[in-house]
């Protein structure tokens, strides 16, 4: 059973003292203001967003530790800095969804908030921001470290990535976000949806690397089916047209489609 919820600007109410009164539904910057708090405020939310620091300065420490010195460049600190993104950020987004559910928070939200679609586009605004700022900050620790341990170890100071390469990796860490928030959208489960993002990014990921290893037909279907093995390639540089292609078509069936058909199952359950 669906049920459609009017939701206009400006709606009557009865104040205490019988006059009638009206208010402007929350501007969308609002509901991302709320949304971002909302992030934060779970132990759960802290943490993670926490360990994209701790993590960048344990990656660092490691790279000074143990990398010889003459591989101590920018890339080196970049890639090491990235690795541990690139599967906290997804469980971020996941949860941003999950946790009206998993909470039970979602019947009071969708009560002030009766438009479902507003609060989920400030979820997607309040993950993307996240992302973004998560990698400048992991990408500044990989720049000290690169720093530092060009210093300590007497090496020259090498910067061998380009700009490019990192908006390349900032979008790549976008899309690995933007699949564990449509599996927040579809299951509304943390646990499915977290076990789903680890399936979908190393179980699907191993049997597609086996399968276009012993079939040359998948090996030349891979880069436009297979939106995980797409995404590498935003890990190497900037992406050809070709690459960009492929993302595009292989997003749409792993990415765009899902999306759109959680979105309308939000809009149309019942919220208990």
């Amino acid at each position: 059973m669906s049920t459609t919820v009017i939701d206009p600007v400006v709606r009557p109410v009865v104040r205490s003292d019988g006059e009638s009164a009206s208010y402007a539904r929350p501007s969308f910057s609002r509901l991302v203001r709320v949304e971002m708090r909302k992030t934060f405020d779970t132990r759960a939310g802290w943490w993670l967003c926490a360990s994209v620091v701790i993590l960048a300065a344990i990656a660092t420490g490691v790279i000074l530790a143990f990398v010889p010195d003459s591989d101590i460049t920018y890339e080196a600190f970049a890639s090491a800095v990235g690795f541990p993104m690139a599967i906290i950020l997804p469980m971020l987004a996941i949860l941003s969804v999950t946790s009206e559910w998993s909470q039970r928070s979602g019947l009071g939200t969708f009560t002030m908030v009766p438009h479902r679609g507003r609060v989920i586009r400030a979820k997607a605004a309040v993950a993307a921001i996240i992302g973004v700022v998560s990698m400048a900050v992991a990408m500044a620790v990989g720049a000290v470290g690169n720093v530092v341990g060009s210093a300590i170890t007497g090496v020259d100071l090498v910067w061998d990535t380009s700009a490019a390469d990192l908006v390349a990796i900032v979008i790549a860490n976008l899309l690995g976000m933007a699949i564990g928030f449509m599996l927040g959208v579809v299951l509304r489960n943390s646990p499915a949806a977290i076990v789903g993002y680890f399936v979908y990014g190393f179980v699907l990921t191993g049997l597609s690397a086996a399968l276009a290893a012993y079939q040359d037909w998948w090996a030349d279907l891979q880069p436009w089916a297979d939106f995980n093995y797409a995404q590498g390639s935003l890990f190497e540089g900037w992406p050809t047209g070709e690459q960009w292609a492929q993302l595009g078509v292989s997003g749409l069936f792993w990415l765009v489609i899902p999306l759109a058909i959680g979105m309308r199952i939000v809009l149309r359950s019942e919220v208990k």
